[in-house]
């Protein structure tokens, strides 16, 4: 379980390709804090560490995590989000954030906002995932509110320190971003789904 508030942004030092799967080698300020077993969200999508170094770990991405999410367009030099999964005596200062991509979405547009932004994202609203005004979601692993809900697109407002502490100072329009929908709004959806006979 992760709050969605990211801890840093680590490097990828090297992909390396296993049959189907990926081997993602990270560097970042943490790693010796980490060990082989431990659960690290990475654009919002939970990994397992497998190996380590003095200055890397590596973590490995299987086939269905490579279709759902956006880390198969990584390549080495690529920042991605990182954050250490909570622990009992953690605030929440973000949202339930399970480290399970629901699909991705695409950006649409970036507008600047007198010291603060506006990222409007496009996502596959047949997949059966809503947003709602002023609700949850993650976006890369970043826990944000939800502003102009539609129905296949939502904006989030980001805030300087969220710019330059992410990986948002790096999308621009076409950037594919992993979303995790708010896990309470996915069960209302289901219940509801079922209630109607869909």
């Amino acid at each position: 379980m992760f709050s969605g508030i990211v801890e840093e942004t680590g490097k990828v030092v090297s992909i390396d390709r296993n049959k189907e799967n990926i081997d993602l080698t990270i560097a970042c300020s943490f790693v010796d804090k980490l060990k082989v077993d431990q659960s690290v969200a990475h654009n919002g999508v939970c990994l397992t560490v497998v190996r380590k170094t003095d200055s890397t770990y590596t973590v490995t991405a299987i086939q269905e995590t490579l279709i759902k999410s956006n880390l198969g367009d990584l390549v080495p030099g690529s920042e991605v989000n990182l954050e250490r999964s909570m622990t009992m005596d953690k605030l929440l200062d973000g949202h339930m954030v399970q480290g399970h991509v629901d699909q991705t979405a695409i950006c649409t547009k970036v507008e600047e906002a007198d010291g603060s932004w506006y990222y409007t994202f496009l996502y596959d609203s047949s997949k059966g995932n809503i947003t709602v005004e002023k609700g949850s979601i993650s976006v890369d692993g970043v826990s944000l509110t939800v502003v102009n809900s539609k129905d296949d697109s939502f904006q989030v407002a980001i805030i300087p320190y969220t710019y330059e502490h992410t990986v948002f100072h790096n999308y621009k329009e076409g950037t594919r971003v992993n979303l995790e929908f708010d896990i309470i709004g996915k069960y209302i959806t289901k219940i509801m789904k079922q209630q109607m006979g869909k």
